[in-house]
């Protein structure tokens, strides 16, 4: 028999020759491999290959692997947990990014605690020792919910697709399909839901914690069964754990809610509501010099100011297709003199207003619109996470009408301005990935091709590394969505672009075109920041709080080592301000020490100290953030002109109209 094996070329194999053979003799070492690829299908290493098979092997330190082993760790989580206490009802356990989680229903409403994780962990190696095989089985609708009779969650799930539910995400994953059900034994006897691929045994897992425990709502409804949910992380080796668990640690010290309450720029007032913040001076003060730097990055590139409201009629969101598609992620509406009122969830309907406002020809497009413009959306609780996840975000929000010849060059621009802007904000570790068409969506799919390939094509022609999300587009276009990786290795979603035929097509937009007909424009939707709000938790994270100096809300603080020392330390810090730098004193009311300690802690980038002989010399002491050796005895001049350079806004060359 010849198969196909890639990367390895046609090779000739014995009949009834498994993959899990396949991959000993041809794998990287035992049990590197953690399922494959059978003619693009995903496969269990137990699976047979045929005659002209092409295989693809699944290595465990891919991202793929370690999903697959993170799924098969939940499964082995759910057991374990059945174990402990009987009777649990268990929900749905997926594999996530880094990691894993399982949703639990426990007898007497019992609450999971620290402890617990502990007696847990120790039961789910039991479980891999015990080197219990992963076995896939097909049921029909009506066998499977014989084998889930007691698990509720479990018959849910296999009767939504059963009933013909809209809810059909879940169940999908959990393996239930018109076809049938798939589930996946242990050979101590535990099932589960799922369609797979898993490892072949609990042997090939073991690198694994169990991080923390939390609240969750079946299926995200605050209305249904409040579950507890068990996180954990799972990796292919002891040593990739560790390394994540370092990162962890690293993740926390830089934490944007804690550096957010350390440093003084916001927080979050339970007397206002969950996911909305105040910024507090000093957080304001770094949001205005975001928001002013992309401004004029905005007018260097051509772009026009508009600014909205924040609600309007619930007839322009059914216009735009909004409350018919997004209608679970807005607010309540609002009842007023006999209308009804939303607030915004998105600032396209009402840039598309403007537009409409009167008629346009050819000779104005591109028409570029943007605005710093503050939408609401009704986050779940259990979603909400700091300034990254709120429910009032400020997004720097712009709408781009063109021609059809036009959108290639415009989209091209677009993604040149996004990677102008992220590095002017010292971010320059980029990845792109091009979302496609849901199953839900409006439109011809010959529509959705075309604005695919102009999406596909600009990321070509610039050189940007990118890759497919099938699926992922929103419902009226598909997106170029960039990630970025921080200072310690994670990746974050920032900017969005989309190509929107449709919105055009439902508000009726024309413009005069060359031969005075009249044509529909094309839509451009962009969000760089994505929102400000979670722009800032990015930037504070990846530069744990020490922002660079030109967003530093005090860039310089001057402190006198005595009295004597007073009147110069101000008369430095005005020559600070002078030019244009934000500074202020702190007075000898408590040790030099103490006061060096605590502006290090706030993050500032030069601490000046000067002394009696600084006075005499007109010199000072300079203590430059992160370094450990301060430099005594610097004329003022000289210094001033070094701190000049620092304080400086980055360059807005790169957002040249022509560039």
């Amino acid at each position: 028999m010849r198969v196909e094996l890639v990367d390895a070329g046609k090779i000739d194999l014995a009949s009834e020759f498994g993959l899990i053979d396949l991959s000993r003799r041809y794998g990287k070492g035992p049990k590197t491999v953690v399922a494959a690829r059978i003619n693009g299908c995903l496969a269990d290493l137990g699976t047979k290959v045929s005659e002209g098979d092409v295989v693809e092997f699944i290595h465990a330190d891919t991202d793929e692997g370690r999903s697959v082993i993170r799924h098969s760790t939940a499964h082995v989580l759910a057991q374990a947990v059945l174990r402990l206490w009987p009777g649990t009802h268990y929900a749905i356990g997926p594999a996530i990014d880094d990691g894993f989680y399982y949703d639990f229903e426990l007898p007497e409403s019992r609450h999971l605690d620290e402890k617990d994780l502990i007696s847990i962990e120790a039961e789910m190696r039991k479980i891999v020792s015990e080197n219990q095989s992963f076995l896939r089985h097909e049921y029909s609708f009506e066998e499977s919910k014989s084998l889930f009779v007691d698990q509720p969650f479990k018959v849910e799930i296999i009767e939504s697709v059963q009933g013909q539910s809209d809810d059909k995400e879940v169940a999908s994953e959990e393996g239930v399909s018109v076809a049938g059900v798939s589930v996946y034994e242990n050979s101590a006897g535990f099932v589960d839901l799922c369609r797979g691929p898993h490892v072949p045994s609990t042997s090939y897992l073991g690198s694994f914690t169990l991080t923390r425990t939390s609240g969750a709502y079946w299926r995200g409804d605050e209305r249904r069964a409040q579950l507890q949910r068990v996180y954990g992380t799972a990796w292919e080796s002891k040593a990739a754990l560790d390394a994540h668990m370092r990162m962890l640690e690293e993740a926390a010290k830089r934490d944007h809610r804690k550096l957010g309450v350390e440093l003084d720029l916001f927080h979050f007032p339970p007397e206002i509501g969950s996911g909305l913040p105040v910024f507090h001076p000093k957080g304001a003060l770094i949001r205005y010099l975001m928001e002013e730097y992309a401004r004029k990055a905005h007018l260097r590139a051509g772009y026009e100011f508009a600014w909205t409201p924040h609600v309007a009629k619930s007839s322009l969101f059914a216009i735009s297709g909004h409350l018919e598609w997004y209608k679970d992620g807005m607010f309540p509406p609002m009842e007023l003199d006999g209308s009804t009122y939303y607030m915004k969830p998105m600032n396209c309907p009402m840039h598309i207003l403007i537009y409409q406002s009167r008629a346009r020809s050819y000779r104005e497009l591109p028409l570029r619109l943007f605005e710093f413009g503050t939408v609401y959306r009704y986050e779940r609780s259990g979603t909400l996470h700091g300034l990254a996840r709120v429910r009032g975000l400020t997004q720097d929000d712009s709408h781009i009408f063109c021609a059809k010849d036009q959108l290639g060059s415009e989209v091209e621009r677009l993604i040149r301005f996004v990677l102008a802007l992220l590095s002017a904000f010292g971010l320059r570790d980029f990845e792109a990935e091009v979302a496609t068409r849901p199953e839900k969506y409006i439109g011809s799919d010959e529509e959705w091709e075309v604005a695919t390939a102009a999406l596909v094509a600009a990321l070509d022609n610039i050189g940007v590394t990118y890759k497919i999300a099938p699926g992922e587009g929103a419902f009226y276009a598909p997106k170029i969505d960039v990630h970025l990786t921080d200072a310690i290795g994670r990746r974050w979603q920032v900017s969005t672009l989309q190509v929107d035929l449709q919105e055009p097509q439902r508000f009726q937009l024309g413009y005069m075109s060359h031969d005075n007909s009249i044509d529909t424009p094309y839509m451009l939707h962009r969000a760089l920041f994505g929102s400000v709000e979670r722009f800032m938790a990015i930037l504070i994270e990846h530069f744990a709080g020490a922002l660079p100096t030109w967003l530093s809300p005090v860039q310089a603080v001057v402190l006198p080592v005595s009295e004597h020392a007073d009147s110069y330390a101000h008369e430095v810090s005005r020559a600070i301000k002078g030019i244009g730098g934000r500074s202020s004193v702190e007075e000898a009311r408590e040790p030099l020490g103490a006061r060096i300690r605590r502006m290090k802690l706030e993050k500032i980038p030069f601490i000046i100290v000067v002394g009696d002989e600084d006075v005499e010399s007109r010199t000072v002491g300079v203590n430059r953030r992160g370094s450990n050796t301060p430099e005594r005895g610097v004329a003022l001049e000289k210094f001033l002109d070094e701190l000049g350079g620092d304080i400086k806004e980055p360059d807005l060359v790169g957002f040249d109209y022509d560039a």
